[in-house]
């Protein structure tokens, strides 16, 4: 038996209905020796059928068109809105770590810091925290993420300027 999902958007998703979607564009980074770099990136948040969406995120590293040379990293989970404007979202890393965030929705703006991150013993990057900040401006998708390790308090990791993709 197949499901169907429903065309309606779930009431609780509706502080997080203009982030649905696909998203594209570049951004910059700085790695924990300092060394800055430019990435291409992608983030999809996708419906459900059921009161949370699914996110996955891929940065890359890019040609002089913006298009893909090779993967830098990818994250995925899930976004989950609560009742009282709060929201919670968990993130899974290939590279072995999981972080869970609670943050608040206020209008266009979404700001979440971390409550709990995992590490496998064989994780690449020993995190320890996060702070990240997503805005809606002049119709763009704008992202900041700020990452915390073992060697280093919390520090501007990646930050992006996306456009909605049709």
């Amino acid at each position: 038996m197949a499901f169907e999902i429903s065309t309606e958007l779930d009431p609780a998703l509706m502080g997080l209905a203009w982030m649905i979607g696909r998203w594209q564009g570049s951004g910059s980074g700085a790695g924990p020796d300092g060394e800055s770099f430019d990435f291409g990136v992608t983030i999809d948040l996708a419906e459900t059928g059921r009161p949370w969406l699914h996110y996955l995120m891929q940065w890359f590293e890019a040609d002089a068109e913006g298009a893909p040379v090779r993967p830098l990293g990818l994250e995925t989970g899930f976004w989950r809105p609560q009742a009282d404007g709060q929201v919670e979202v968990v993130i899974a890393q290939p590279e072995g770590v999981a972080e869970i965030y609670v943050g608040q929705i206020t209008g266009a703006r979404i700001e979440l810091r971390t409550d709990l991150v995992a590490r496998t013993t064989s994780a690449e990057v020993a995190v320890s925290g996060g702070h990240r900040l997503y805005g809606n401006v002049e119709s763009d998708l704008m992202f900041a993420y700020d990452r915390g390790t073992d060697e280093s308090t919390l520090q501007p990791y990646l930050w992006a300027r996306l456009k909605r993709v049709e």
